[in-house]
């Protein structure tokens, strides 16, 4: 198996990187060249970390970096698209992947918000689309959710679940509704814990400790946004609010005001706490 994935951020070089530990020749595209070189330096710091020396080495040999969409996906028998939670560009994205890959290969999106079947349109309904949830960080969430649209095979389903599987991941099927199921409930937990600070119920680092401690979450929800990208995280509520209308998925406030201020999480070194700068 040959895997292409779409996107050089956070999520597409964790992607990446589980698959070349598992020993499957992979490409991975950005636009950016410059994204693919920091892609690359952080994909050669994990496998370093995580493989044995006579392994980390021919990993990271099977890491084809390129800006070429088209070439890469041209002989891939797995795509995963990976690109940031904007619907224009997603549809852009899926559309140039299935007009270049062979016809039998999974097409997975890993959207953790946005329709599967609205995504497919994309593709001409293809029943080789299917949604393939991935969690930050890539290389420790064992979590993979197979999200099955309404075009979407069985045939395919199997298949996505084989790839994730083979990735070292543990994966769920889930029919495609807003949300999924983890997005569907964490979205309204971190909501809810940022309204909270914005109220002055207590500090960040207090809710955090009462959901590791009162619920033996292994982070808390302030944690896990600021571990996540509030950018990102902005916008998977505004598309779960577009998409259901219920109102506590409504976007908080001050999630809004930390994303216009530059404090995106981990990442900027700001959001809810404050960071030590670490290596892109």
């Amino acid at each position: 198996m040959t895997v292409a994935v779409i996107g050089g951020g956070t999520m597409g070089r964790g992607i990446a990187g589980v698959a070349l530990a598992a020993g499957l020749p992979t490409a991975l595209v950005d636009v950016d060249a410059a994204a693919l070189e920091r892609a690359r330096a952080a994909i050669e710091r994990r496998l370093t970390r995580d493989l044995d020396a006579p392994l980390a080495a021919p990993a990271l040999r099977a890491l084809t970096l390129t800006t070429d969409l088209e070439a890469a996906v041209g002989g891939a028998t797995a795509v995963v698209e990976a690109v940031p939670e904007v619907l224009e560009l997603k549809l852009d994205v899926l559309a140039r992947v299935a007009a270049a890959a062979p016809p039998e290969a999974l097409l997975a999106t890993n959207t953790s918000t946005m329709s599967v079947t609205r995504l497919a349109g994309a593709c001409r309904d293809s029943p080789r689309v299917v949604g393939m949830h991935f969690f930050n960080p890539v290389h420790r969430m064992a979590l993979v959710e197979v999200v099955a649209g309404r075009a979407t095979s069985e045939a395919t389903v199997t298949d996505a679940v084989e790839l994730a599987a083979a990735l070292g991941k543990d994966p769920i099927v889930v029919r495609d509704q807003p949300g999924f199921v983890t997005s569907r409930l964490g979205l309204l937990l971190g909501n809810e814990a940022m309204r909270m600070v914005d109220e002055g119920v207590a500090s960040a680092a207090d809710i955090d400790k009462a959901m590791r401690l009162g619920y033996r979450h292994p982070m808390g929800p302030l944690e896990l946004a600021d571990l996540v990208g509030l950018d990102a995280r902005l916008n998977n509520v505004r598309n779960m609010y577009e998409l259901s209308g219920a109102e506590p998925y409504r976007p908080p406030a001050i999630l809004e005001r930390l994303v216009a201020e530059g404090r995106l999480g981990k990442k900027s070194g700001a959001g809810f706490y404050t960071y030590d700068a670490e290596p892109a």
